[in-house]
């Protein structure tokens, strides 16, 4: 498998390019417009052919590249079935696969940061999007998030992966890139409040909205394009 993890240092986001060696066909996850010319020379530094660009949600905080990439690659775009994004090619959900050589993304459903994110799962790693970071997990204050939700999300849907799963965040705040489901379970500081003091914190943490959200989430309704 190649791999590679990429930041964008305006907005925290991580970015992810995942392909299969032999093939050479490749997916990107949670790509960032401003990033997206870095993302496609690394791309044809690797010689790979990318075949999807998929979104863990509709971020409110940057623009997604996943239209600006099918318009220069081809490729197939994918956000949550219930985010009801229309330009997009795929409406993602619960059990669906996307097959890049060898490998396959496995989509799983993680509402709570809002109410269509998603994570994806291949072989040893998981694409967490905004549901878990390290050592937190997003806020749940807007886009029809809910905390209870995400608790159960975290819970019953990350937490039942082996403990040996790497897990990827859509975000890092403090210069961490990765760490494990066995990890988070022991030591994010959120879950282990239980249920009730998860709701009770995530409801009461009081942020101001992300500078970006009246642009990027109408942008990201329409795939970063304007049209």
């Amino acid at each position: 498998m190649i791999f590679r993890q990429l930041f964008d240092e305006a907005t925290w986001t991580y970015t992810y390019i995942v392909a299969d060696e032999t093939t050479k066909e490749a997916l990107i996850i949670d790509a960032v417009l401003e990033k997206v010319e870095r993302d496609l020379l690394l791309i044809k530094e690797l010689g790979l052919t990318l075949k999807y660009a998929v979104d863990t949600h509709v971020h409110a905080d940057h623009t997604t590249g996943a239209g600006l990439l099918r318009e220069r690659t081809g490729c197939q775009t994918g956000v949550a079935a219930s985010e009801g994004v229309s330009c997009a090619d795929m409406a993602l959900k619960e059990g669906d696969s996307l097959q890049f050589g060898e490998y396959a993304l496995q989509v799983l459903e993680t509402p709570g940061h809002t109410s269509g994110c998603l994570s994806f799962v291949c072989e040893d790693k998981v694409f967490t999007g905004d549901a878990l970071f390290i050592r937190g997990c997003g806020r749940t204050d807007f886009q029809a998030g809910d905390a209870d939700t995400l608790y159960t999300s975290i819970t019953e849907k990350l937490f039942i992966l082996s403990d040996e799963t790497t897990v990827y965040p859509g975000h890092d705040y403090k210069g961490m890139m990765l760490s494990t489901i066995a990890e988070e379970k022991t030591h994010n500081p959120r879950v282990n409040l239980g249920r009730e003091g998860f709701v009770d914190l995530m409801n009461n943490l009081n942020l101001a909205m992300p500078k970006r959200i009246h642009e990027a989430v109408p942008a990201n309704q329409k795939c970063g394009l304007d049209t």
